[in-house]
């Protein structure tokens, strides 16, 4: 990063209007996202260290109250120094889909509907769909939606990729 003489720092953007961060030059725009790429990578790692310490001293008393509560997962909460600490053990299921197909075949097979068990998601992966014909391809426009996501901008050096 070059050193711009006058050139805003992080904590001036706050105080800048779109506008007027969009007008400075190229140059400083790069700098900033250097500064800003720098600061969200440290403010990354800091996270880390405090969640591995809170962990470390809260982890087994938060396990150990969800234990007595006969639970592997969920929140408890529960007093340090007159302060109150609230742990979370969220749950994180996954289904096998080629299991998961079988028990709605034999589902359906014995005459029940699987709908009311499982939830089906259809999808057609964007390579096939546009490997598809023209003509199937018009079948299938009434069930697109195609939606964008945000812009991102980098400014890196000329000759870099």
């Amino acid at each position: 990063m070059e050193n711009h003489a006058n050139a805003p720092g992080l904590e001036d953007l706050a105080n800048l209007s779109r506008g007027e961060i969009a007008a400075l030059p190229a140059a400083m725009l790069a700098d900033l996202q250097g500064e800003l790429a720098e600061a969200s990578a440290r403010l990354k790692t800091l996270s880390a260290r405090l969640s591995g310490a809170l962990e470390a001293r809260y982890g087994e008393r938060a396990l150990e109250a969800l234990r007595c509560d006969g639970r592997d997962t969920g929140t408890v909460r529960f007093d340090d120094e007159g302060l109150t600490v609230i742990a979370d053990r969220p749950k994180r299921v996954e289904w096998d889909q080629a299991k998961l197909a079988r028990i709605a075949a034999n589902i359906a097979a014995s005459g029940e509907d699987p709908g009311e068990f499982i939830d089906t998601k259809l999808s057609v992966a964007e390579r096939r769909y546009a490997a598809l014909p023209e003509a199937w391809r018009k079948g299938f426009e009434p069930a697109r939606t195609v939606k964008t996501g945000a812009l991102k901008v980098a400014i890196v050096p000329q000759g870099s990729s």
